[in-house]
């Protein structure tokens, strides 16, 4: 699995893209960003999201409560870890931060389950 933001171009080894956003990157084309499929649910809640405002000093807080939101998120997680087992998949994100934003959290949380 990758992490790409979406500025990036899209490159042959990158699989599947997946944009793990639930708002589409702004200024970017649908056609450039290449996106395979676009699953807006599996993103962290607006809530979550504007609480965390990308500030890493939330970050450890923000995986808990993130986290907690994907243990009750069943569907989107299922679909994303079957992508996952088909194929290469790069995680497609909008944030300017590319160590403490959604796609991350989500990455980490799902090598912990990709076996399960």
């Amino acid at each position: 699995m990758k992490l790409k933001r979406a500025y990036e171009p899209a490159a042959a080894g990158d699989g599947t893209r997946i944009l793990v956003d639930r708002l589409w990157p702004r200024g970017v084309s649908r056609e450039s960003a290449a996106i395979d499929l676009w699953l807006k649910e599996i993103a962290p809640s607006t809530a979550l999201r504007k609480w965390f405002g990308h500030d890493p000093a939330k970050w450890p807080r923000f995986l808990e409560r993130y986290f907690a939101e994907l243990d009750g998120n069943r569907e989107p997680v299922g679909r994303l870890l079957e992508e996952i087992r088909r194929g290469p998949v790069t995680l497609v994100y909008g944030a300017k931060d590319r160590e403490h934003n959604d796609a991350v959290a989500l990455a980490e949380y799902l090598e912990s389950r990709v076996t399960d």
